[in-house]
């Protein structure tokens, strides 16, 4: 796969959402299995959600279920991430990885990522 390139990142009022687009190229897109991790200042790449090929199975992490959502279409090589009553913890440069096959929790298990979009959360 050609490298994810994520957009939609901004700065939101806390309790506010934001949506996510990372987009994609190529006939394999299908195939991949997707994931949105993040990064805040001082601290490592943490996974957000993933999701399986066909969008059969999604997995949130404890602090955004409920308020994130991930979904995929393959028609058009795209996946969301839909960031509903964000917080002040929140605040984070947000990435689009893909990894082929089936979906992992773990950073390093992902060979395709895109340079992020930064999530800003005011008071």
């Amino acid at each position: 796969q050609e490298r994810p390139v994520e957009s939609g990142g901004g700065l939101v009022q806390a309790g506010g959402s934001l949506k996510l687009s990372c987009a994609t190229s190529g006939r394999a897109f299908a195939n991949y299995a997707m994931a949105w991790f993040r990064r805040a200042p001082g601290k490592g790449r943490e996974i957000v959600a993933h999701i399986s090929w066909n969008g059969g199975s999604t997995y949130y992490t404890d602090s955004v279920k409920g308020r994130f959502t991930i979904s995929r279409d393959n028609t058009k090589n795209t996946v969301t991430l839909q960031m509903n009553n964000l917080q002040p913890e929140d605040p984070a440069v947000y990435y689009c990885a893909s990894r082929r096959d089936t979906p992992s929790r773990v950073a390093r298990g992902y060979g395709n990522w895109g340079q992020g979009t930064q999530v800003t959360v005011s008071a």
